[in-house]
């Protein structure tokens, strides 16, 4: 099974966290990391790789942050081993939802690959797929 660590500004993991495990149940290999704007950023980082390794059972661990060029964006691709320790930036509940359960048994690839295809297909503006024909 792939690990799961979240690294996002503020308690968002922690939100996030909990939010997927209301809708797909307890998870195992997830770990969380929230960055404040006031804390010792070198720690976050010490932090974020204690983080990965209770994560990593030995297939790997997908960091996932909330935006890319951020603090915790930063952190992350500083413990970056690819193939290995990987990073997705621009977290959101589908994206979350499906690595809960493709990470079971895919492997590193496949599953960064349909962790982001989930994480686009359903960002929408309700209104343009409410009148589609």
């Amino acid at each position: 099974m792939i690990g799961l660590v979240l690294v996002t500004h503020g308690r968002l993991a922690e939100e996030f966290h909990h939010a997927v495990e209301h809708v797909v149940g307890q998870q195992e290999y997830l770990e969380t990391v929230s960055i404040g704007a006031d804390d010792d950023m070198e720690q976050r980082r010490r932090d974020i790789v204690d983080a990965v390794a209770r994560a990593d059972n030995g297939s790997g661990v997908i960091i996932l942050t909330d935006m890319f060029g951020g603090t915790p964006s930063n952190l992350a691709i500083s413990v970056m081993e690819s193939g290995k320790i990987e990073v997705i930036a621009g977290v959101n509940l589908p994206m979350l939802i499906k690595l809960s359960s493709v990470r079971l048994t895919n492997d590193m690839a496949a599953s960064l690959r349909e962790g982001q295809d989930a994480g686009r297909k359903y960002i929408n503006v309700a209104s343009q797929v409410l009148t589609a024909k």
